[in-house]
């Protein structure tokens, strides 16, 4: 079957991209005193340049197509055999040849070239009007050689397009993956906020206290699935967007910020305890809300992940130069050979009991962080327990200074945080 015109085409865009072809034309008909050569490709019926050089064109140029009759090309095709004709009026093997005596070639060198699977592509070949001094030996050798290095770059740069095409295909599969990500959790969050209202609601009325627990639980899990859907659109959206967008603008009271989402974990789990030491002493450049759900993140997972009957410790101040959030827990450490793993969307600690949660707070973190233009790395060994650290840069006046902590009602600088 032959091919069709969009292969062909494809067969010489392939070829036009590669830089050296017109170099190696230019030395063949240097070399031979050829004044035309050409890589074609050649299938059952036609004749195609790919590539052209010489100072007699013959009105060819890259894309022209002839129909191909029963000639040499057309030999070449079918027997896969070199032709070199250094006189064609006295050639014996070809006298009276349409092509010789039609078009008035003096001289005529035609090699097939073979793609690395033994698959014919088409024939490197030269010609001139005039019998020119060849000997056939050496440009058989010549054209070889030439003709296999070609095959071998076009193999390549077939391959590059291959690939090239499946990461692009690759590419959109993914895309369109995380839109559908982007688009369910964006519906999921109005019912689910119903359902967190009408628990809330329900808390208020009910006067049996197993009925008020039982809708407590409810608001608790929904307020969690609101989280885990608040993750994944943040991944969808850094995925799709290029990374997390964050709003900038200078904040003053960052302390009374991570406090506040500090205090909602405490009164999710009144039973642990949470120790805080948030002394941040000059103003921040930031987005405070992703802030804060760095501080929520970091926290949430010390106390999953940090043994039950002992505190978790989280401070943040500020140096000269940047904001330090850091986060501890005691408990079981986190292998070397994760911690490099550990900002990975969808990883998680395999070696914890709770592996609650998609794997993504970690990675989010780290995402917004960076955002920034910060750091969040981690530490984690059994006798010093776990430590995560985010470094964010202050930003604009420096110079200011917050000459004292705020005080948050029964909330201190380095009190527990307990009901």
């Amino acid at each position: 079957m032959d091919e069709s015109l969009q292969e062909i085409s494809k067969a010489v865009a392939i070829v036009g991209r590669i830089d050296t072809i017109p170099t190696l034309l230019q030395v063949l008909c240097e070399t031979t005193g050829m004044g035309f050569a050409a890589v074609a490709r050649v299938t059952g019926s036609t004749w195609t340049a790919c590539a052209v050089q010489g100072d007699i064109q013959w009105g060819i140029t890259p894309g022209c197509r002839l129909a191909l009759d029963e000639g040499l090309c057309d030999e070449s095709r079918r027997t896969h055999i070199p032709i070199v004709i250094a006189h064609a009026s006295v050639d014996e093997r070809y006298p009276e040849h349409p092509l010789l005596e039609r078009d008035g070639v003096g001289s005529y060198c035609s090699v097939p070239i073979m793609l690395g699977n033994g698959r014919y592509f088409g024939n490197l070949c030269a010609l001139d009007p005039k019998p020119v001094m060849l000997v056939p030996a050496y440009v058989l050798w010549m054209f070889t050689r030439f003709a296999a290095l070609i095959a071998s770059q076009i193999d390549s740069q077939s391959r590059q397009e291959h690939e090239r095409a499946a990461l692009l295909d690759e590419r959109a599969r993914s895309e369109l993956r995380e839109q559908s990500i982007a688009i369910l959790g964006h519906e999921l969050r109005n019912p689910l906020q119903a359902i967190y209202a009408r628990a809330d609601l329900l808390v208020s009325k009910l006067s049996h206290p197993d009925h008020a627990e039982m809708a407590s639980r409810i608001k608790t899990n929904a307020r969690r699935m609101s989280l885990l859907i608040d993750d994944v659109l943040d991944f969808a959206r850094g995925r799709l967007g290029g990374g997390l967008a964050v709003d900038l603008a200078e904040v003053d009271d960052v302390n009374g910020g991570l406090v506040a989402v500090i205090q909602e974990l405490q009164d999710a789990q009144p039973d642990r305890q949470i120790l805080v030491d948030v002394r941040v002493t000059h103003p921040v450049r930031c987005d405070l809300a992703r802030l804060q759900q760095v501080a929520s993140n970091l926290v949430a997972n010390a106390l999953t992940h940090g043994r039950p009957h002992s505190p978790i410790k989280i401070s943040a101040r500020s140096d000269a130069h940047d904001l330090v959030l850091d986060v501890w827990n005691a408990g079981e450490s986190i292998p070397p050979e994760s911690l490099g793993k550990i900002f990975e969307p969808f990883w998680r600690h395999s070696v914890s009991a709770s592996r609650n949660g998609l794997g993504l707070g970690l990675h989010i973190c780290s995402e917004i962080v960076r955002a920034h233009g910060g750091r969040l790395s981690v530490t984690s060994t059994a006798h010093a327990g776990t430590r995560f650290t985010a470094r964010l840069p202050l930003g604009l006046r420096r110079e200011a200074k917050i000459t004292q902590p705020t005080t948050y009602g029964a909330v201190r600088p380095t009190a527990s945080l307990r009901h």
